[in-house]
């Protein structure tokens, strides 16, 4: 049997390792050999610290997070522990954006945190909030011109407002039940 060398294949993969090592100290970027080893290498250090990174940007919002607390006379945990009882989840990366960049917004989600610790439902207030804004929007519905939407958005509106079998009306029949 014939030998076969494989000398084009063989040269590619050979190139493209020397191409990975590119910028490595001394033989690391010359050699095939302890090139290839620092390929490996340096691509395992690469994996961990992609997940190292991760830890240490939460480490970062955290001290951020933690700082902003402190000058609105919480600690960081029992911000965080009154965020959850209120039932409201952000996540630390914007957490930390708002401690730096919207001072007042940290500072309502502090008293918004505060008060779910003290006991006091935020719900109630948002049950009002949520209130005004119906009764806000159905004024506006009431102004609003039905006849000169399409159907498909006459058929939105019928969805949100709970019409049955608003699917198989036609124009007139959605004008009507809208009314």
């Amino acid at each position: 049997m014939t030998r076969v060398k494989g000398g084009t294949v063989s040269k590619t993969r050979r190139r493209k390792v020397l191409k990975e090592a590119k910028g490595y100290f001394g033989s690391k970027h010359r050699l095939y050999k302890t090139a290839q080893e620092q390929v490996f290498h340096s691509g395992a250090y690469a994996y961990r610290d992609r997940k190292a990174n991760k830890r240490n940007f939460r480490k970062l919002w955290i001290t951020r997070i933690n700082a902003a607390c402190r000058e609105n006379n919480i600690s960081y945990s029992k911000f965080m522990n009154g965020l959850s009882k209120a039932g409201i989840e952000i996540n630390r990366k914007v957490l930390s954006e708002m401690a730096i960049n919207d001072e007042k917004a940290f500072a309502k989600l502090v008293e918004i945190s505060t008060n779910a610790l003290n006991g006091k439902s935020p719900k109630k207030n948002e049950t009002k909030v949520e209130k005004e804004e119906k009764q806000t929007t159905d004024k506006k519905e009431s102004k609003t011109d039905y006849s000169a939407m399409t159907l498909a958005e006459l058929k939105n509106i019928a969805k949100e407002k709970g019409i049955k079998g608003y699917s198989s009306m036609k124009k007139d029949e959605l004008l009507a039940n809208l009314k």
